[in-house]
């Protein structure tokens, strides 16, 4: 099996399957009772976390590839993306219709007032042009070099998250500080990463062509 065959046929579905599997728990509590004291929150606080824990995966693509030199890898990262997106809406539909139901007056004097959900509300809105150019279709209509540059809010978007999660939380930030380092991690490997491999490529030059 070829690593083509084996990304398309187990791998991938394997990660489906995955990522699925917290929105699966989710319902099982809501309809077992298993949700915290107040559902709302803990509702709130699942969806919240999943969806900036994938939107982080989506970012470790890349650094995979580079280190693996696996490059079937790329037909994970559209996938995975799509589900973060997908638990952000849910984050975003619990406030609106459980939290606020449907009080938009309320929801922007939110967005105003409180800047945990300012910088919230904005990465959530950075994220739907993700999604909608997602396709293959919307790469040809953009152009490589345009979707590309359209992609890169994803940074923005992960940075926002990050900063929603630890201005919610206040006190304890020992989880949203975790995010932040897994973050910066990432983002520094797309600068670190080219720079190693061009380093080794230039010394298996030198000691293949030796004066």
């Amino acid at each position: 099996m070829t690593k083509g065959e084996l990304t398309k046929w187990v791998i991938k579905p394997a990660v489906f399957l995955a990522l699925l599997l917290p929105a699966a728990w989710l319902v099982r509590d809501t309809l077992t009772g298993n949700l915290t004291a107040n559902p709302i929150e803990d509702i709130t606080h699942r969806t919240g976390r999943w969806g900036l824990t994938i939107l982080l995966g989506t970012l470790a693509i890349t650094p995979l590839m580079k280190l693996s030199g696996w490059s079937q890898l790329i037909r994970l990262r559209r996938m995975i993306g799509l589900f973060a997106f997908f638990y952000v809406c849910l984050h975003f539909a619990t406030y609106i219709v459980l939290d606020q139901f449907f009080s938009f007056v309320d929801m922007a004097a939110d967005v105003v007032k409180r800047p945990y959900i300012t910088v919230g509300f904005t990465s959530f809105v950075l994220l739907v042009p993700l999604a909608v150019t997602s396709t293959k279709g919307m790469v040809k209509r953009l152009g490589g070099r345009n979707w590309s540059r359209l992609h890169k809010l994803v940074y923005v978007a992960a940075a926002g998250g990050f900063f929603h999660f630890l201005w919610l939380v206040k006190a304890d930030t020992r989880d949203p500080i975790l995010y932040g380092i897994a973050l910066v991690l990432l983002l520094s490997s797309r600068l670190l990463i080219p720079r190693v491999q061009a380093r080794r490529a230039a010394v298996s030059r030198s000691a293949s062509n030796p004066l």
